[in-house]
């Protein structure tokens, strides 16, 4: 099938009036009138503009709309609607206060790409069962940043079985994840993050053995991780970070070959970690902070050697940092903070040739900071170790970096000779910021969220990218 723009059917074809199969006598593409009647009622319940179908009564052709996308038919020269997007920056007028999606789009069976940005602000919105069963073609299903989307998620979204992406992230919506949803087969990214669901995860969406991407994060999820996540073995993505899971995650994980992202963060998860995770060769982010794990860390995670930011943050982490990080040499970012971390800090750690961002702050740790002096220059302030009050730093080597890094000069470090300069030293530092304070600009990242957004992003705009290049 001919994929065509309006942009391209508008520079081949000549205008088409609405009547019969809306074609001119001879024999130019049109549409049919119950299909462009269907779209011009769709949009009147969604735009802010009563004249939207007189300003473009040939939306595929010689009056185009930049959200509209059209095909011609294989079988007869028509042309079908197969795209709309909606949102802020194409749409001129913009979303009407009261927008809705109208029972006309079932006018439109054609329809392979749906999606809707920041549109149902204001009034309350529910998604009807009754409107997405019949769709066969739909592949695309994405609503966005509609604080006025609320109500459940429809189970008759089962029903749509070319579905590839479903997007309902940023709304509201509440309610159980419909264990139907384990039944599209063909499914490849579903994100139902920051709404409010609750309940369970589905066993059911074990059988979704085409997703990539599954996104979850910020609901009131509960309950403990299901094994059946094991099963999906095209997975790069997992974003559970935010909910409210108990309990241990599961060993069935570690079969995902290809996962590159895994998101357990600020949930109640208890440890240990599972050693099969020690086969996610791919793993590229491992965040699990704000959990109750309570154990050493794992040793296994030195073998992880594609990571590039781990967060370990505030999860009650006992013991001293493995020896096996040392490994980790494309690591980016590593937050090791708010634990019960004990010994000395390793000296390797500054060795490691890509790291941009260090938090070893609120842990136990002692003995002396021992770091090479470019290190220091490279992180600056990104480099916390604040709240360990056996940790220490020479003054004769750093000068005045303890100062900044809140850290005690060790016992038997050189000092001045002389005292009164010595007394006035803190006051210069105060007037006076190093150079080495703010970290040296790196070209990998400047701050453990810069690096983390922009790669993490990579995995949730593939939703965006897929709608512009479909």
């Amino acid at each position: 099938m001919a994929y065509l723009c309006f942009y391209l059917v508008f520079s081949l074809f000549f205008s088409a009036e609405v009547s019969g199969l809306n074609t001119i006598s001879d024999g130019d593409i049109g549409m049919e009138s119950g299909e462009l009647l269907g779209l011009f009622e769709v949009m009147k319940n969604l735009l802010d503009d009563p004249n939207w179908a007189q300003m473009h009564p040939h939306p595929c052709t010689d009056t185009p709309w930049p959200g509209i996308q059209c095909e011609i038919s294989q079988d007869l020269p028509i042309l079908h609607v197969t795209r709309i997007h909606i949102s802020p920056e194409i749409v001129n007028p913009p979303c009407k206060t009261s927008a809705k999606l109208s029972k006309s789009l079932l006018k439109l069976p054609y329809l392979k790409s749906f999606s809707i940005f920041n549109c149902f602000l204001t009034s309350t919105f529910t998604l009807s069962p009754s409107l997405f069963g019949i769709f066969s073609s739909l592949e695309q299903l994405v609503f966005k940043f509609n604080p006025g989307l609320s109500g459940e998620i429809p189970a008759s979204l089962a029903e749509v079985a070319s579905l590839r992406v479903l997007s309902l992230s940023k709304n509201s919506l509440q309610g159980r994840i419909p264990q139907q949803l384990g039944r599209l087969s063909s499914l490849e990214q579903l994100d139902l993050s920051y709404n409010n669901l609750s309940g369970e995860i589905p066993e059911e969406i074990g059988g979704l053995q085409s997703l990539s991407v599954l996104d979850f994060s910020w609901n009131s999820l509960q309950g403990q991780v299901p094994h059946s996540l094991g099963q999906l073995q095209s997975l790069q993505k997992i974003d559970l970070g935010f909910n409210r899971f108990l309990g241990r995650m599961p060993p069935d994980l570690g079969k995902l070959k290809r996962l590159v992202l895994l998101d357990f963060s600020h949930n109640y998860l208890t440890g240990p970690i599972p050693e099969t995770l020690s086969g996610l060769k791919e793993l590229q982010y491992f965040l699990v902070e704000g959990n109750p794990i309570n154990t050493g860390i794992p040793l296994f995670i030195g073998a992880l050697s594609k990571l590039t930011v781990l967060s370990l943050s505030g999860c009650g982490f006992r013991g001293p940092i493995p020896t096996s990080f040392s490994s980790l040499k494309h690591l980016i970012a590593l937050s090791l903070d708010n634990n019960r971390l004990n010994g000395t800090v390793p000296q390797y750690l500054g060795t490691l040739p890509n790291l941009d961002h260090l938090n070893l702050s609120q842990n136990m740790l002692t003995g002396e900071l021992v770091f090479p002096e470019d290190f220091f220059n490279r992180l600056g302030k990104r480099l916390e170790v604040k709240g360990n009050v056996g940790l220490c730093t020479n003054q004769q080597l750093y000068k005045n970096i303890s100062m900044y890094l809140k850290t005690p000069i060790c016992m038997g470090s050189p000092k001045s000779s002389n005292s009164s300069q010595s007394q006035q030293q803190p006051d210069d530092y105060k007037r006076s910021t190093p150079s080495w304070y703010y970290g040296k600009v790196s070209s990998k990242a400047s701050t453990v969220y810069q690096c983390f957004i922009t790669n993490f992003l990579r995995y949730s705009n593939v939703l965006l990218l897929s709608l512009f290049l479909f």
